[in-house]
């Protein structure tokens, strides 16, 4: 069945932010953010796939995010990038191959590349190369569809979706939109995503940058403006109205980059597992039905999300039950004892 049946079907879960959970991990290196993790330590990455599987994500997507040319040239190791990707894609259907009762699909993926320029057709070539030549290897690697996200500029984001359907693949087109509620052109993120969806994408929608409530502000335009299926994944953070974006949210207590807490500061503006399912719950009354999360994200966000879609995902054998908790329990199981002493005063 493919991604577009599947969304006629109902929701469909994806979990990413594989970057910011390897960095936390001590495996990667903020920054530059080159997923190197995927030949130096591929069973860390395999290990997070089964994790956000087993918590409900419908998809695994190949950790191939800033895996590409201008990424590796950046730390001089360009001659790595077609066994990172090999490498990434194989994992990912290596993950997905163990759990064949799920009926997972396998994503390959690409991102903003950071040398796009709208005036200079020489980056525009050179996108171009770029983009090819990653969703060649995911098509080789035979995934089921591409993601390409992370994109500010309208422009770059025809020219990855041009490659996508180059190749004969299904297209999932996320922007990022930063401050100011327009693409980097100024087309507002409904019109942005109907010009997508006119030159081919199959879903079109938003992912990373904007936490959960500045994500939502900009769905109802985006799903009156197009008539293909929508795609909501953002990072699980509380950006605000005065700080739409994780990129520049200053913090006080933040002792980083001037008080700058992107990103490897943003701890204290974490979302709840909670809000995460509430936003998923949202998102499906919409009718936005590619759901995932971003940057930041960790497997109990997913469970969440799978929980308050209606689903049982195979974590939930381990979903919390506070009625058998020490102090805070109800269940009759407890022992009866004066709780008011155990609170901690």
């Amino acid at each position: 069945m493919s991604l577009v049946e599947r969304l006629n079907e109902g929701p469909v879960i994806c979990a990413e932010g594989y970057l910011f959970a390897m960095e936390r991990r001590g495996y990667l290196q903020a920054g530059a953010y080159v997923p190197e993790v995927v030949l130096e330590h591929p069973e860390v990455v395999s290990q997070l796939h089964r994790e956000f599987i087993r918590c409900g994500s419908d998809v695994v997507e190949a950790f191939t995010y800033y895996g590409h040319r201008e990424k590796l040239r950046l730390i001089g190791k360009e001659d790595l990038l077609e066994s990172l990707q090999t490498n990434a894609l194989k994992i990912a259907k290596d993950a997905a191959s163990e759990f064949p009762e799920l009926k997972l699909m396998v994503a390959g993926n690409v991102a903003n590349t950071n040398i796009y320029e709208p005036n200079n057709k020489k980056s525009h070539i050179d996108c171009h190369k770029m983009f090819e030549e990653q969703i060649g290897w995911a098509k080789d690697a035979g995934v089921d569809f591409v993601i390409a996200e992370t994109i500010q500029w309208i422009g770059e984001a025809k020219i990855a979706l041009k490659c996508i359907k180059e190749a004969g693949l299904t297209a999932v087109v996320n922007l990022a939109i930063p401050k100011g509620d327009t693409t980097r052109e100024g087309h507002t993120p409904g019109d942005a995503c109907k010009m997508l969806e006119d030159n081919g994408a199959d879903v079109v929608g938003l992912n990373c940058y904007r936490g959960p409530a500045m994500t939502k502000k900009l769905l109802p335009e985006i799903r009156d403006k197009v008539s293909c299926h929508v795609a909501a994944l953002p990072v699980p953070y509380r950006t605000t109205e005065e700080y739409p974006t994780h990129m520049y949210i200053k913090d006080d207590r933040c002792d980083c980059i001037d008080g700058n807490v992107s990103h490897i500061a943003l701890d204290g503006l974490t979302c709840t597992r909670y809000e995460m399912g509430n936003f998923a719950k949202e998102c499906a009354e919409m009718n936005v039905n590619f759901i995932g999360i971003c940057c930041g994200a960790e497997p109990h966000h997913v469970r969440e999300m799978a929980v308050s879609l209606g689903r049982k995902p195979i974590a939930y054998k381990y979903y919390p039950d506070m009625t058998k908790h020490f102090a805070y329990g109800t269940d009759k199981s407890l022992k009866d004892i004066n709780k008011a002493e155990i609170h901690l005063k």
